[in-house]
C-alpha cells in the first residue's frame, strides 16, 4: 500500500513538473503571438529597455574591469599599496628611510619600492638608437608582484646595493621583439644610453608590466639614506593568513618609531596606510564611475517606467480578453504569470539590443575619455581591453534583463488583473477603460520619472557649471603659439648639472635660431602636468614647521628665456638668464602667490631662502636670494587655483637633484614660435638629434593641448552625465505626453459634454494641462528634495561651485517645468479641437 501511495506521488510530481513546463511553454507562445499582434508598442518597448540595459551594461563592464576584477598577479588579494596618510587623504609616494623603516614589518612576505612611472631611455649603439621605457624597482619586486623569470633570475638584494653593478630584467615583448628573442640571452650585456647593461632574466609573456615597461633595472638604495623626498610608491604583499588590520597595526607601532627619531621630517599629522593594491591602482576614479553608475540605473528606471505606463495604457484594450479568459477559469496567479510572462520577453529582447547598444557605447566612451582609466587606457597602469561577450558582462545582462521585467512588469500585472469579470464582459472595447485607480498609478509612475530626470538634470548642470569655471580659469600664462616637448636624459652622458646645462644651451641657441622661433627654454615639468614639492626656510626667520621650515611650496627648476616663452609677466626684479650659471651667486625666482603668503607686508626681493634644508645631503641647496618675482600660474592643474611656487636657475641645480629627476622625468621643453607651432616640429627634432641622437623628443604637443589635457576628465563626467541627463528629460517629456494623450482619449466624452455645455478652448486648455502641471509639480518638488540630498556625492568632482548650488536647483527646476508645459500643451490642444458632436455619438 505505501509502495502504491509512493509510486502515486511520484507519478503526480512528474504530471505536476510536466504541466508547469507545459504552462511556461504555452505562455511563452502566447506572448509572442500578442507581442507580434502590436508590433509598435513592442518595437516602441524595447527600444527604451535597450537603451536602460545597454547604458548600465556599458558602464558595469568599465566599473568591473576598474573596481572589481582582481589584478592580473597570482594572489593579488594580498597585494597591498603602502603609503603616507594624513587627515585629508593618502599621499602615494614615500621617501627611502620610511621604505626601509617599513621593510621591517613580519606581517609582509615581501615589500619593494618602484618608479612611479618609467622613464625612456634608449636601447643599443645604432645612429638612431631605439627607445624604450625603463623602471627602477628594489629587489622585492617580483616577488609582490608574483613573477618568475621565464629565463635566467631577476635582481638580489646584493645587486640592489649601491655601486653593485648595472642590470636589467626584460619583459617579454622587448627580448622577443627588440632583441630576437635570443634563448642564451641570460648574462649577456646590452647597450642602454650608451653604458653596458648585463641583463639577468626575462619575465614571462603572460606578465602584464604595471607601471607598464620594456625591461626593469634596480633601485640601489642606500640602506643608510638620509634622502626624505617622497618620490617613490610602495608595494607589498601580504604573509598567508596575515590580514590588512594587523599589517596595519604593525606599520603604525614601526612608524611612531620612526617618528621619534626623526621628528624633523614627519609629523603627528602623518601615519601610514595599507590599502589593497587594487584600490590604490583605481584612485580617484572611483568616485566618478559610481555617480556614472547612478546616473545610468536613474536612465533604466524611467525606462521601466515609461513601459510600464505603455502596459498600463495597453490593459484597456485587453480588459475584455482578460475577463474572458478569468470567466473560464484562469487564476489570477495564472493570468499574473502571463503578463510577466510577456514582460520578461520585452526584457529579454531589450537585453539582446542592448547588448549591441552597450558595445557601441563602450566603444564611444573610450573613444571620448580622456585616456586615463586605470586598467583600461591609462598609460601609468597595465591596461586591458573590455570584453562584451565575457561572461561576467553577459551574467550582469541576463540579471539585469530579468530584474529589469520583473520591476516594470509586476505592478501592471497585479493592477490589470484586478478587473471586474461582469462590467468588463458588458462594456464594449470601445468604451472600455483602465478605470482612475490605473490612472493614478500611471500619474505616480509620470511623478518618480520627473523626479528621477530632475536629479540627472541637477547632476549635469553642477557638471557644466564646473566646466564652465575652469574654463575662465587664467592659467597665468600665454598658451598660443607654443610648443611643448619632452627629452630622455637618463645615464650617465646626462649625470651632472653641468652636462645638461651643456646640452640645454647649445640646443636653446639653435632652436632659436630656427626661423619662426622667438625662444626656447626647458623645465623639470610643465604647467599643469606633475607636481613637485619642497620645504624651505627663510633666512631669519624663526620656521614654522616641525620648528625647521616656513613652508612647503611647489619648485620648478627652469632655463634662461622659460618665463619669455610661456609670456609669465614679471612683476620685480628681474627673471634668469644665461648669465645665472653654477658658479654665479644663487638666485630664486618667486609667484606672486608665493610672496603674497610670505611677504604679505614687505618687499621679498632680497631675502634669502634655503629649499629641501632637512631633506637629506641629495636635496639640500645653497641659500639663494630672491631677485624676481613673477605671475602666479596654475602649476598644479586649473582646479588647484593659482599656487605658490619657487623657481631656480637649472644650471644652479645639485648634481644629485638632477640624477634623480632624469631618473624619473624627461626634461620638458617649451618653444614659442611667431605661427603654427607644430610646423616647426620637425626642425625643432632636427637640431635635438643634430646634438644627440639620443635627444630624440617625444609627446609633441602645443601648449593649448597640454592646458586642455589637464581638464579633461572633469570634461569627460561632464559629457557623460550630460547625454544621461537629455536621455533622462525625453523620457519624462514622453511620459507626461503619453499619460495626457491618453487622458485625453478616456475622456473624450466628458469634454464633448463640458464643451456643449458651454465650456470654452480655454477651459478645457486649462483643465488639460492642469493635471500634467500638477503631476510635474509634485515630481519637481520631489526630485529637488532627493537632488539635495544625492549631488552631495558629486562634491569632490566640482570646482568652484557648490553641490546645492540655489541657482542651479532653480534652473533645472524652469528647464524641467518648461518641458512638462510643452508636453502637456500638444494632448491639451488637441482636446480642445473636439467636436462635441462627434463626441456625444461615440459609445
Amino acid at each position: 500500500m505505501l509502495k502504491l501511495r509512493a509510486v502515486k506521488a511520484n507519478f503526480s510530481d512528474g504530471r505536476d513538473v510536466q504541466c508547469g513546463m507545459g504552462n511556461f511553454l504555452a505562455d511563452v507562445r502566447h506572448s509572442f503571438r500578442v507581442l507580434a499582434k502590436s508590433p509598435g508598442f513592442t518595437i516602441v518597448a524595447v527600444l527604451a529597455l535597450a537603451l536602460g540595459i545597454g547604458a548600465n551594461t556599458a558602464i558595469f563592464s568599465v566599473i568591473d574591469r576598474v573596481l572589481l576584477r582582481p589584478l592580473p598577479f597570482p594572489d593579488s588579494e594580498r597585494m597591498m599599496s603602502v603609503s603616507r596618510h594624513y587627515p585629508d587623504g593618502n599621499q602615494t609616494t614615500v621617501s627611502i628611510p620610511k621604505f626601509m623603516a617599513w621593510q621591517r614589518s613580519q606581517a609582509f612576505q615581501s615589500m619593494a619600492a618602484y618608479d612611479f612611472g618609467a622613464v625612456a631611455v634608449n636601447l643599443g649603439a645604432a645612429a638612431r638608437p631605439e627607445p624604450v621605457n625603463a623602471v627602477h624597482v628594489s629587489a622585492g619586486f617580483f616577488d609582490v608582484f608574483g613573477v618568475a623569470p621565464l629565463l635566467g633570475r631577476t635582481f638580489t638584494r646584493q645587486e640592489d646595493l649601491p655601486n653593485a653593478g648595472k642590470f636589467a630584467v626584460l619583459t617579454f615583448g622587448t627580448w622577443k621583439n627588440r632583441l630576437g628573442g635570443d634563448a642564451n640571452i641570460a648574462g649577456k650585456a646590452i647597450l642602454l644610453n650608451s653604458e653596458p647593461y648585463t641583463v639577468l632574466g626575462v619575465l614571462p609573456e603572460r606578465y602584464q608590466p604595471d607601471p607598464p615597461t620594456d625591461l626593469y633595472l634596480p633601485e640601489q638604495f642606500d640602506p643608510n639614506s638620509s634622502n626624505q623626498g617622497n618620490i617613490y610608491y610602495v608595494a607589498a604583499r601580504l604573509r598567508p593568513g596575515a590580514s590588512v588590520a594587523s599589517a596595519q597595526a604593525e606599520l603604525n607601532v614601526i612608524q611612531d618609531g620612526f617618528r621619534a627619531s626623526h621628528p624633523d621630517v614627519m609629523d603627528k599629522s602623518e601615519t601610514v596606510a595599507v590599502t589593497p593594491l587594487r584600490e590604490a591602482v583605481s584612485g580617484d576614479i572611483r568616485p566618478a564611475l559610481l555617480v556614472l553608475a547612478g546616473a545610468v540605473s536613474f536612465v533604466l528606471l524611467m525606462a521601466c517606467a515609461n513601459v510600464a505606463n505603455l502596459l498600463l495604457a495597453r490593459a484597456a484594450d485587453r480588459r475584455r480578453e482578460l475577463a474572458i479568459r478569468t470567466a473560464v477559469g484562469a487564476s489570477r496567479g495564472r493570468i499574473v504569470t502571463q503578463l510577466l510572462t510577456e514582460s520578461l520577453m520585452l526584457a529579454l529582447a531589450g537585453g539582446v539590443a542592448g547588448l549591441l547598444v552597450g558595445a557601441v557605447g563602450v566603444r564611444l566612451l573610450l573613444a571620448f575619455s580622456p585616456g586615463n582609466i586605470p586598467r583600461i587606457n591609462d598609460p601609468s597602469h597595465a591596461a586591458a581591453a573590455i570584453d562584451m561577450l565575457d561572461g561576467r558582462v553577459l551574467l550582469f545582462l541576463v540579471g539585469v534583463s530579468l530584474l529589469t521585467g520583473v520591476i516594470f512588469g509586476l505592478f501592471p500585472a497585479l493592477q490589470i488583473s484586478r478587473l471586474d469579470v461582469s462590467s468588463a464582459l458588458k462594456e464594449s472595447s470601445s468604451r472600455s477603460g483602465t478605470g482612475l485607480k490605473h490612472n493614478r498609478v500611471r500619474g505616480l509612475l509620470v511623478v518618480s520619472e520627473i523626479a528621477l530626470a530632475l536629479i540627472l538634470l541637477v547632476g549635469a548642470a553642477l557638471m557644466i557649471r564646473t566646466f564652465a569655471g575652469l574654463r575662465s580659469v587664467k592659467p597665468g600664462f600665454d598658451t598660443s603659439n607654443v610648443l611643448t616637448m619632452r627629452t630622455p636624459l637618463s645615464g650617465a652622458r646626462y649625470a651632472t648639472t653641468a652636462q645638461v646645462a651643456n646640452m640645454v644651451r647649445q640646443a636653446s641657441e639653435r632652436i632659436e635660431n630656427l626661423p619662426g622661433v622667438a625662444f626656447a627654454a626647458c623645465a623639470v615639468a610643465l604647467p599643469a602636468q606633475i607636481g613637485i614639492d619642497f620645504p624651505f626656510s627663510i633666512d631669519g626667520r624663526a620656521p614654522k614647521m616641525n620648528g625647521q621650515w616656513e613652508g612647503d611650496e611647489q619648485w620648478r627648476y627652469v632655463s634662461a628665456h622659460y618665463f619669455e616663452a610661456l609670456r609669465i609677466p614679471l612683476l620685480r626684479g628681474r627673471v634668469f638668464d644665461r648669465r645665472d650659471t653654477e658658479k654665479s651667486p644663487h638666485v630664486v625666482v618667486i609667484n606672486e602667490a608665493f610672496a603674497k603668503k610670505y611677504f604679505p607686508d614687505g618687499d621679498p626681493l632680497g631675502h634669502r631662502i634655503m629649499i629641501a634644508k632637512g631633506l637629506g645631503a641629495d636635496f639640500e641647496q645653497s641659500a639663494s636670494e630672491i631677485v624676481g618675482v613673477v605671475g602666479s600660474v596654475t602649476e598644479q592643474g586649473l582646479s588647484r587655483g593659482m599656487v605658490a611656487a619657487m623657481y631656480v636657475p637649472q644650471p644652479q641645480v645639485k648634481d644629485s637633484v638632477t640624477r634623480l629627476a632624469n631618473s624619473l622625468l624627461p626634461l620638458s621643453w617649451v618653444i614659442r614660435s611667431s605661427g603654427d607651432p607644430l610646423f616647426i616640429a620637425p626642425a625643432v627634432r632636427h637640431e635635438f638629434e643634430s646634438i644627440d641622437a639620443q635627444l630624440a623628443p617625444s609627446k609633441t604637443l602645443t601648449m593649448e593641448r597640454v592646458l586642455s589635457d589637464s581638464t579633461a576628465r572633469e570634461n569627460f563626467n561632464m559629457m557623460l552625465l550630460s547625454v544621461f541627463a537629455a536621455v533622462a528629460l525625453l523620457l519624462a517629456a514622453i511620459g507626461i505626453y503619453g499619460l495626457m494623450s491618453y487622458a485625453v482619449q478616456q475622456r473624450t466624452q466628458e469634454i464633448g459634454i463640458r464643451m456643449a455645455l458651454g465650456a470654452g478652448r480655454g477651459q478645457m486648455m486649462r483643465l488639460i494641462m492642469g493635471q500634467g502641471m500638477r503631476l510635474a509639480a509634485v515630481g519637481i518638488v520631489i526630485g529637488l528634495a532627493a537632488a539635495y540630498g544625492l549631488t552631495r556625492f558629486l562634491a569632490g568632482l566640482l570646482f568652484n561651485v557648490k553641490a546645492t548650488d540655489p541657482l542651479t536647483f532653480a534652473v533645472v527646476a524652469a528647464i524641467l517645468s518648461a518641458v512638462a508645459l510643452g508636453a502637456a500643451f500638444i494632448p491639451a490642444h488637441r482636446a480642445t479641437r473636439i467636436d462635441p458632436v462627434l463626441a456625444l455619438r461615440q459609445e
